[in-house]
């Protein structure tokens, strides 16, 4: 990693990002060509001016933690995690689906986070703001972990806590050490959002109206930083058993609580000309976007009330009315069909302009309150102090997600008979597949504690959608909900079909840039190839309990 961040410039902002974040690294980041040139620029803006700009940029910046949607997430975590599936045969139908896996593509959830999220924030943290302002820094700093947690959940050891000091050498840290930098930020987010609210009680914080999350809202802020500090702690349970308890129950004590009902969302709102990224690769590219054979099979299986509101009804003749998705893998391809084909199969629902997951200027969701009540069911089956109890806080979870979406619940939480499907492909039955799981929706006190958790997972990976990126790590570290595998593999045995994918591969431009020796120690910290096979820290191979 020659330069001070990655390379992509500010190609692909839109709107006033483009205007702020290159102000913003202008400063103090980019290319190592230019870098001499930003830091003595004779017409760099004054402490006061900068202080403005950093007033109106965080906005933007909490935008672009979806920077290059649709390669750096839809193209692969949101199909690794089931939730959808392309049927646009991209590349010839070889691609990362079937895990001939794009390096192109890929390159963009490693990159993109560090220019567009860690370099401004960075210059955030030089200004008079990181001191005169600190529940801003606490607020930007919150940003950066729950964009940088998405880059190092993808692909392993990333550079983190010393990224940006040299233009020469940027060491790799494994992920327990960034994991721990995380805990160590969002506990000087946590103090200075505490700090603030005692001080200044009802105040909105130093961002007010720019911060497109929460409008400046500290209280907010600290409730999300605690059940942020949670979902990490839950993340590395089997590889950090005592740092992941500690940090979960310091979370579930903290002042301020966590995420609770629908109102304490942490979702990005559009501005300005920006549109939901997720309806542009669904509707504005064409239909480049479609509904996963595995939810499908979850969401039909189950009856679930949120079937209408995350997904649309078949529109091909032969099967019009029903809802179909596209297995994982699935030859799109076949019989000339591609995306004309495959494109009349079920999408994600777009109609409501605000409130589909994929509404034209619906926010893009983080982190919700249904998935702290599962964390918080997870940690009572683990009897870590302060949880509650695990049937209380399962049955809140699907509650609140059925009020997030404005469903009634009806008889659904009482469902102990309907199972998912299997899945029939109607026009290719080389994709057919038999149901994976049999488990229910109704608790059940008498099952084991692994049983319960398939059931606390399950339901928590339909009420993330459709953040396929937080889903695909929560498969990984549990191994539910049970997912159809990939169609066709085309890794060349670098990827077992029935363990499915578990990492991106570095980008190769990370082998040739200056940096290729840091990059060669990070591929030991994995401790295997770098390749999509791999496991990362917290990804381990043992039973949940």
């Amino acid at each position: 990693m020659k330069t001070i961040y990655h390379k992509s410039a500010n190609k692909g902002i839109k709107g006033l990002s483009a205007v702020l974040l290159a102000s913003l690294m202008a400063l103090n980041f980019g290319c190592t060509k230019n870098f001499e040139e930003f830091n003595t620029n004779p017409t760099a803006l004054s402490p006061e001016q900068t202080t403005a700009l950093l007033k109106s940029a965080i906005g933007p910046i909490e935008q672009e933690i979806f920077h290059n949607y649709q390669i750096a997430q839809n193209l692969s975590a949101d199909a690794f995690s089931g939730y959808m599936m392309a049927p646009t045969p991209f590349n010839g139908g070889i691609n990362n689906m079937n895990y001939s896996l794009n390096n192109g593509w890929n390159s963009a959830g490693f990159n993109d986070q560090y220019n567009f999220v860690m370099a401004p924030i960075s210059k955030i943290g030089q200004s008079e703001v990181k001191t005169k302002s600190p529940e801003a820094w606490g607020i930007a700093l919150l940003v950066q972990v729950m964009a940088m947690s998405r880059v190092t959940d993808k692909f392993g050891p990333i550079p983190y806590t010393t990224a940006g000091s040299s233009l020469v050498s940027t060491p790799y840290e494994d992920q327990k050490t960034v994991y721990n930098a995380f805990f160590k930020q969002i506990d000087t987010a946590a103090n200075n959002l505490q700090a603030y609210i005692t001080a200044k009680p009802g105040t909105p914080a130093f961002y007010d109206k720019g911060d497109l999350i929460y409008q400046g809202d500290p209280v907010k802020w600290l409730k999300l930083a605690n059940s942020l500090r949670l979902r990490l702690a839950m993340r590395i349970v089997k590889a950090d058993a005592s740092t992941a308890k500690v940090q979960a129950e310091k979370a579930l004590s903290a002042p301020g609580g966590l995420l609770t009902t629908a109102a304490d969302n942490a979702a990005v709102a559009q501005s300005g000309t920006r549109d939901n990224d997720l309806w542009v690769v669904t509707v504005s590219y064409d239909g480049d976007n479609a509904l996963g054979a595995a939810l499908q099979s979850y969401l039909v299986g189950y009856n679930d009330p949120r079937l209408p509101i995350y997904a649309t009804p078949a529109t091909d003749p032969s099967f019009a009315g029903q809802y179909i998705g596209i297995r994982a893998g699935a030859n799109t391809s076949f019989n000339g069909l591609g995306k004309p084909g495959y494109r009349n199969y079920s999408s994600v629902n777009s109609s409501d302009n605000v409130k589909s997951p994929a509404g034209q200027k619906a926010p893009q969701i983080l982190m919700t309150a249904a998935e702290v009540w599962f964390l918080k069911a997870e940690a009572a089956l683990r009897g870590w102090t302060g949880s509650g109890d695990a049937q209380t806080n399962y049955e809140t979870g699907i509650s609140t997600s059925l009020q997030q979406w404005n469903v009634s619940a009806g008889n659904y939480l009482s469902d102990a008979s309907s199972r998912p499907t299997a899945y029939v492909d109607p026009k290719n039955p080389a994709n057919n597949a038999a149901a994976v799981s049999t488990i229910t929706v109704k608790w059940d006190a008498a099952a084991s504690n692994e049983q319960k958790l398939e059931r606390i997972i399950t339901q928590k990976w339909l009420a993330v959608f459709p953040d396929g990126q937080e889903a695909w790590s929560e498969y990984r570290r549990t191994g539910y909900p049970k997912l159809f595998t990939v169609a066709n593999n085309f890794s060349n045995g670098t990827i077992n079909t029935q363990t499915q994918i578990r990492r991106l591969p570095y980008p190769s431009t990370e082998f040739g840039n200056g940096n290729s020796a840091e990059v060669v120690k990070a591929v030991g910290l994995l401790g295997g190839p770098d390749n999509g096979g791999t496991r990362l820290w917290w990804d381990i191979d043992k039973a949940n309990f």
